[in-house]
């Protein structure tokens, strides 16, 4: 499995997810979202790398929305926000 992020902007990424396939996404996150998910401990594209592999340890790359906000994770997987504190220690 190969994930590299690319910064299209302050708040937007490009991710490319390798495993059998590839996939792109384009995945938004906020400044008040990554204070609130990370407290500004590690940054935006930590933070989307480890998302990713939460993502990937629950479903396939082809099945991850191809363009989201990083909150809308959370709707998916509610243990989402607690596995993510954990990413700071």
């Amino acid at each position: 499995m190969k994930i590299l992020i690319t910064a299209k902007d302050q708040n937007t990424f490009e991710v490319i997810v390798t495993t059998v396939s590839t996939t792109t996404h384009i995945v938004t996150v906020s400044d008040i979202i990554h204070d609130k998910l990370t407290d500004g401990k590690i940054s935006k594209e930590t933070l989307l790398e480890k998302s990713f592999e939460f993502l990937l340890e629950r479903e396939p790359n082809t099945s991850i929305l191809l363009q989201f906000e990083i909150e809308v994770i959370s709707k998916y997987f509610p243990d989402y926000e607690n596995v993510a504190s954990n990413w700071l220690n």
